[in-house]
């Protein structure tokens, strides 16, 4: 039997278990062909995805994010640093605590060599003294006054003993004995040499260096004359006569709280329409004559004359509360704006109080010359007003129906004005020009009198010494400086008290200012006028406590000039800085379109950078080829 046979296909043999055997690269062909038949080009990828305009894209972002800061630092606004919590911790202290500066008084009882005093008796009028001083003053104290912080200290003479209460203390007290009346061989009824009698008595104890205050002294004179009350023009004042007790203690008080603490008035509150000191700390007094119609007559006036009788000795005076400077001018043609009535039982042209708003014109009157009219310093005006021959004599009628005795007003402020009329009222001949007058020493002499009493009441004083703030005061003697000793006591306290509200007013504003606008520009120069300016009201501060009057008044006059002149700053007025929201409204448009964009195109980039390098992954996965 024939076995048949079996062909093999060529190429192809059959191992030991008849399974057939292949070729290796016919193995790999056939993989390679089933994995591009399974390649599909929307989920996979052959090729790495490259990361250039990736990081082209990334570059130009970063270039963007890293010029923000540049950005931000070239607009920046310079803030020099402000303390603000010293600044609300000075206005709080003074609203707070009002400044009150202390006073000490003593009341030296002199009687006769037989009259005897006891310590007990001391007592008990300076008890008595204290409780009428409490009434008056009241329970809540004035800024700028005394206050309750004031002490009394009785003393007792008569011949040889001499007694003191025991609670005056020794501190600055005048010694015993020192007022003899028999070593005084003048008359006890002239006020002017008892004055300066008691004056070079006291005055030593007068620059004592003890703290506590100004110290004011009422003498009391048992002597067999008329009573006598008299205010003098230093520190002291006295009680000539026998007067009773309850009276006499009375009569004390009266001076010591009326006068001595409130200079002359009950009430001794401070009104701001009598603090003419401009921000600055400068007041400039300008004098001006003004020739109505100069074709009826010209008037001029030697005004050095006035200077040397008038304002040196007040600038000198007033050298603590303000730095005074004087100007002088003579203007024409200088009509005024109200009209007057002419009175036949007077044979005069008349105006009221109620033309006095209408009065001063300021179309014709060009007063305003000076060269700190534009600045901070507070302009004065003080006018001799002389009318034409149409309207002269022109007199005043005061409200109560009487006629001005200075035929001159104030304006709170602003000034005063005097109405002076040419003595004759006859205009010179028509035929040729009017002679120029000069003002006599006289009118001169009369017309600076009336300056001094229109300067005392623009500075809350009496116009004279005959306006006394209460009944059975004889006199009230005037100094040569315009201001007696007492009264610029109470023009430093008062004007302490001014500044220094006004210096923590105007650094609160300041700062909340500051605060409220983050893009305001604050110069070094400004931070150092707030530091030098709470240095110096602190200093007020501490000078008011210890009763240094002028210093404290410097000191405060000082803390308000440089907080107004840190508000004020040409810095802070300028318009080079704006808020955040104006800052943002400016730049958007030009940097967030282009930022926008570029953003958008980096996280398109990135997507686009993760789907193709998922889709390599997924090649490789699928073909098995390292990559």
């Amino acid at each position: 039997m024939a076995m048949a046979e079996t062909s093999e296909a060529p190429g192809i043999g059959t191992d030991d278990f008849g399974i057939s055997e292949r070729e290796p690269h016919q193995t790999s062909e056939s993989s390679k062909r089933k994995a591009i038949a399974e390649f599909d080009p929307n989920k996979m990828r052959s090729t790495k995805p490259g990361i250039k305009r990736l990081i082209l894209i990334l570059s130009v972002l970063f270039s963007f994010l890293l010029g923000l800061p540049f950005l931000l630092k070239s607009v920046e606004i310079y803030r020099a640093p402000l303390p603000f919590r010293a600044i609300d911790s000075l206005l709080n202290g003074i609203e707070s605590n009002l400044v009150v500066l202390p006073c000490r008084f003593q009341v030296v009882f002199v009687g006769s060599d037989d009259e005897e005093f006891s310590e007990s008796r001391a007592e008990k009028l300076e008890l008595l003294i204290l409780e009428r001083m409490r009434k008056l003053t009241g329970s809540s104290p004035v800024c700028g006054s005394c206050g309750n912080n004031y002490t009394v200290s009785v003393t007792m003479e008569s011949g040889k003993d001499c007694i003191r209460n025991r609670n005056a203390g020794n501190g600055c007290l005048r010694r015993c004995g020192e007022i003899d009346i028999s070593a005084f061989g003048g008359d006890l009824k002239d006020d002017e040499a008892v004055d300066e009698f008691l004056d070079s008595v006291l005055r030593s104890d007068v620059d004592c260096t003890d703290s506590g205050g100004k110290l004011y002294t009422v003498v009391m004179m048992n002597r067999d004359e008329g009573s006598r009350v008299v205010v003098g023009k230093h520190r002291h004042a006295w009680i000539l006569g026998k007067v009773e007790e309850i009276e006499v203690v009375s009569m004390i008080t009266n001076i010591f709280v009326n006068f001595f603490m409130n200079g002359g008035k009950k009430d001794g509150s401070i009104q701001p329409e009598f603090m003419p000191v401009g921000a600055d700390g400068r007041i400039v007094l300008s004098f001006s004559l003004l020739n109505a119609d100069p074709h009826d007559w010209v008037y001029d006036w030697d005004f050095q004359r006035i200077d040397e009788i008038l304002l040196a000795p007040v600038v000198e005076a007033l050298a603590p509360i303000s730095n005074i400077r004087v100007e002088s001018q003579v203007l024409y043609h200088t009509p005024k704006s109200s009209f007057a009535q002419w009175d036949e039982k007077l044979a005069s042209y008349i105006f009221t109080a109620k033309d006095l708003p209408f009065f001063v014109n300021s179309n014709e009157w060009h007063l305003d010359t000076s060269i700190a009219a534009g600045g901070r310093s507070k302009v004065l005006q003080f006018v001799v007003y002389i009318p034409s021959a149409k309207e002269c004599p022109l007199l005043l009628r005061l409200p109560n129906g009487e006629m001005s005795m200075t035929n001159g007003f104030i304006s709170p402020m602003w000034g005063g004005v005097i109405v002076w009329n040419s003595p004759s009222c006859l205009r010179d001949s028509e035929s040729k020009l009017p002679a120029v007058h000069a003002l006599s020493s006289q009118d001169l002499h009369a017309i600076s009198e009336i300056f001094m009493g229109q300067i005392r009441q623009l500075f809350g004083l009496n116009s004279d010494n005959v306006q006394f703030a209460g009944s059975g005061i004889s006199n009230v003697l005037p100094s040569q400086r315009g201001f007696a000793e007492w009264e610029l006591d109470v023009l430093s306290r008062r004007h302490t008290c001014f500044n220094l509200l006004s210096c923590a007013t105007t650094l609160g504003s300041l700062s909340r200012l500051v605060q409220s606008l983050p893009r305001m520009i604050i110069m070094d120069e400004i931070g150092k006028q707030v530091k030098y300016s709470l240095e110096a009201a602190s200093l007020a501060q501490s000078n008011s406590s210890l009763g240094i009057y002028d210093a404290s008044a410097m000191s405060s006059r000082q803390a308000r000039t440089l907080a107004e002149d840190a508000f004020f700053h040409p810095s802070i007025m300028s318009i080079s800085y704006y808020s955040f929201e104006h800052f943002f409204a400016i730049y958007t448009p030009f940097f967030l379109p282009v930022l926008l964009h570029v953003l958008l195109a980096a996280i398109k980039e990135w997507k686009r950078y993760k789907q193709e390098r998922a889709k390599y992954l997924a090649w490789k996965a699928n073909a098995g080829v390292e990559s």
